[in-house]
């Protein structure tokens, strides 16, 4: 017997039968896990993140239309979600050499060399997410759409309501503040 179909668990969730709803809720639960592991560090805040963006879907649920597939319709509630978390926990304090792990502030005075390049990705990966706090939540936002999930800037207007020109020069002056702190670290090594 086939699996049943998203829209037909929908259908049934709205008829009534909401355990219905957690055949979705494990299908999608790893998509939503990496999305909102993008905006939060420790695992409490990514799992309440996630709980919420479930909550939310299930409560909206007959607001989805089905002109989408529902998967396209939860990232974009995930997605809301994920920045309404941002806005709410803005991490916007600046950092300087002296804030690096030992690890990190190895990694970044080895950057150029291709021997070290992909040894050390935690130490890379929480050197992106001190740059990536440096941001307001509407920055951060775009430059995590944008660069880490890869969306392109038409699908970020669509997702933010902006402008396709108002996305870009978001990005651009995100990009310039993460530049600005990398200068901070080391001046004379980035200019």
């Amino acid at each position: 017997m086939a699996e049943p179909t998203d829209q037909e668990l929908i259908a049934e969730v709205l008829s009534g039968q909401t355990a219905s709803f957690e055949p979705l809720v494990v299908k999608y639960q790893p998509r939503v896990f990496a999305l909102a592991r993008r905006y939060a560090r420790r695992e409490t805040e990514v799992e309440d993140i996630v709980q919420t963006v479930f909550l939310k879907a299930f409560s909206k649920l007959s607001s989805y239309k089905g002109t989408a597939p529902f998967e396209h319709w939860l990232m974009r509630t995930a997605t809301y979600t994920c920045y309404d978390f941002l806005r709410k926990h803005q991490r916007n304090r600046e950092w300087n050499a002296t804030d690096l792990s030992d690890e990190e502030n190895d990694w970044f005075e080895n950057l150029g060399e291709e021997s070290h390049a992909h040894t050390n990705q935690e130490a890379a990966r929480a050197l992106v997410d001190k740059l990536l706090d440096e941001l307001k939540p509407d920055d951060r936002h775009i430059i995590t759409l944008l660069e880490l999930d890869r969306k392109s800037i038409r699908e970020i207007a669509d997702l933010t309501g902006l402008s396709e020109s108002n996305v870009k020069v978001k990005a651009h002056r995100a990009r310039e503040k993460m530049r600005k702190a990398v200068d901070r670290l080391n001046p004379e090594k980035y200019l």
